[in-house]
């Protein structure tokens, strides 16, 4: 799948990757100075869960899917 872009901005009203990567890094930044190490690691953990059930709903999978998968089940 391709997508025309026209100009610079983000392609169709969404927010390209380097934006949601610099927002990512910002909360990891602010987290580290304000909360230190330990905050840090807690927001990192959460944002990897975030991204992988985002992942999971952009590809239209299920939880229950993705986990039978995972063990060789088969529906």
């Amino acid at each position: 799948m391709t997508r025309r872009v026209d100009g610079p901005g983000p392609a169709e009203g969404v927010p390209g990757r380097g934006v949601i990567g610099a927002a990512a890094g910002m909360a990891l930044g602010f987290a580290g100075w304000f909360g230190g190490f330990g905050a840090f690691l807690v927001v990192a953990a959460l944002g990897a869960l975030g991204w992988f059930a985002g992942h999971l709903v952009d590809r239209g999978t299920g939880l229950r899917e993705f986990l039978d998968s995972l063990v060789g089940r088969r529906p």
